[in-house]
């Protein structure tokens, strides 16, 4: 009988499309650039916005409403909105050990309700509101169950159903997890059995936490500013032939101002160069990782994907915002100082920053907006595909594809059928497309619309039009092959086509029970203790 192909299924947190060497960054990843190198470069991948729907999605096969996470993980009272994935879904570790995989998790996992942090002693992960990667298919899980935690101090660590209570003084999140992973592979190479790993870094979402000597490597590189940076990337893209045609720029965004006006300069750079050392250090991982199948000589059997959950996090940290979640001591009794403190560098276990929207604005690179919004900055990712069995090296391929596609992709690489029934659970129909052929370079046309919404910001990509809207806003329409960064809204000169277009996105959004934003955002807000304006 000819041997399985393994799965490798590997997530960024709040990476932006211009933050790997491949996609044009001064960000060292030369294994993730190696992987894209010799497999499958896929430009027109699309995610769902933000790290809960995401992540849903991913796992289903299905849009994030119909897996029971339309937003976060808050209760809004509806299947849609429910917080936790649902009874009607299978995850891809449900579908693959049916089919004798055996599955593996290591790192975040976030599609099980609201977790506070300040209050993790009351955790009862396992409850019908929070199900854990073991409840979900999984065989053996390491990491965390909520969307963030300090990378050297983590609030809360589970290996497989138990709470770790004590970590090692070197701890650091984003080794340990990959550590896991060779572990829990290594002991799946005992044996005949496939292997299915979902490794879900946290790296590089907030905290700004890196190993100082992965920050050095960065020292001098941010000095000269966000509008300098920026317009590098773009033209590092222009120049590789990552896109389909050299596009324009978007504007710096309004948000943002010039960097000859910023006053904190150094600890600006400081900032930016400590992200990159995270995007660094999680690169370094891969390649540990990538080493470990070799030596196991499991790496041409093994189908690998990476790609980001949202674009990248513009959001603030200020103390009274979100960091007013997060514990403010680290576990051996430190202080935290919890927000963005001018001058305070950032990058050790005692501070707790992001890294904002100027630099947001630079990860996001040539795309407008950032995680949160489905115009091109927040909903964009480069999935990487590597498999030496598979296919062989391959230019880069620009078909519109969406994270609902990689269920239905790894089941056809893996010969596993799609459930029907699950626990006694009818499964809803997969509504993701196979991306194999695309992958392999045979000719691949899109069937079906991608449907976008999150926050009341809402699109269809349909070909190569899009109709996008922010929430409050008038839809826009824009030609992706002429102008994917969204500068010449032609939906005045095409009201038919917007028209049909609206119409196929309100009937989707119908079905899949999307709420009203304006009717979910004061209750959320008030279980948040957040104001409008926190992000």
């Amino acid at each position: 009988m000819a041997k399985k192909t393994n799965i490798i299924l590997i997530l960024a947190d709040d990476m932006g499309f211009a933050d790997l060497g491949c996609t044009g960054s001064e960000i060292r990843t030369p294994n993730i650039d190696a992987l894209a190198r010799e497999g499958a470069l896929l430009s027109a991948m699309y995610n769902c916005a933000r790290c809960c729907p995401t992540r849903a999605s991913l796992l289903t096969g299905l849009y994030p409403h119909n897996a029971g996470i339309g937003h976060m993980g808050t209760n809004l009272g509806t299947p849609a909105y429910q917080g936790f994935l649902r009874n009607d879904s299978a995850t891809i570790a449900e579908h693959l050990r049916a089919a004798g995989y055996r599955t593996l998790m290591s790192g975040k996992w976030h599609v099980a309700g609201d977790f506070e942090a300040r209050n993790y002693d009351n955790w009862r992960p396992g409850e019908v509101e929070h199900p854990t990667p073991r409840q979900r298919g999984f065989d053996r899980f390491f990491g965390i169950v909520d969307g963030a935690a300090s990378f050297f101090s983590p609030h809360y660590v589970m290996a497989d159903d138990a709470r770790v209570e004590t970590l090692p003084d070197d701890f650091c999140f984003t080794d340990a997890i990959t550590d896991k992973a060779i572990g829990m592979i290594e002991e799946a190479a005992t044996d005949d059995q496939p292997f299915f790993l979902y490794l879900a870094h946290t790296a590089p979402h907030w905290p700004l936490h890196a190993h100082a000597e992965d920050i050095a490597r960065y020292d001098g590189v941010y000095d000269k500013g966000w509008d300098a940076i920026r317009t590098a990337r773009h033209e590092t893209m222009n120049g590789s032939g990552i896109f389909q045609t050299n596009w324009d720029i978007s504007p710096r965004d309004e948000g943002v101002h010039h960097w000859s006006q910023e006053t904190y300069k150094d600890w600006e750079a400081s900032k930016m160069a400590t992200y990159a050392a995270m995007v660094d250090r999680m690169d370094q991982s891969i390649g540990t990782l990538v080493s470990a199948l070799r030596r196991l000589e499991q790496l041409d059997d093994t189908l690998i994907l990476f790609l980001s959950d949202n674009g990248g996090c513009a959001e603030f940290m200020a103390e009274d915002g979100w960091a007013q979640f997060y514990p403010d001591t680290t576990q051996d009794g430190r202080k935290i100082t919890l927000g963005n403190i001018p001058n305070l560098r950032p990058g050790d276990a005692q501070t707790f920053q992001s890294y904002d929207k100027p630099w947001a604005n630079v990860s996001n690179a040539p795309f407008r907006l950032f995680k949160h919004y489905v115009h091109e900055g927040g909903i964009s990712t480069p999935l990487v595909a590597h498999w030496p069995n598979g296919f062989k090296p391959r230019t880069t391929a620009h078909a519109p594809c969406h994270v609902v596609d990689i269920l239905p992709t790894v089941l056809a690489a893996a010969g596993a059928p799609y459930l029907k029934e699950l626990d006694g659970h009818d499964i809803q129909p997969c509504q993701g497309e196979n991306l194999l052929d695309l992958m392999q370079g045979k000719g691949w046309k899109r069937e079906q619309p991608i449907f976008f919404e999150h926050e009341g910001n809402a699109a269809i990509r349909m070909g190569q039009f899009k109709l996008v809207r922010l929430h409050g806003c008038d839809w826009e329409l824009y030609d992706m092959e002429a102008d994917r960064t969204e500068l010449n809204n032609i939906v005045h000169g095409n009201t038919g086509r917007a028209r049909a277009l609206t119409s196929q996105y309100h009937d989707w959004a119908d079905k899949a029970g999307v709420m009203d934003w304006e009717a979910a955002l004061p209750k959320l807000l008030a279980e948040w203790n957040l104001s409008s304006t926190d992000g």
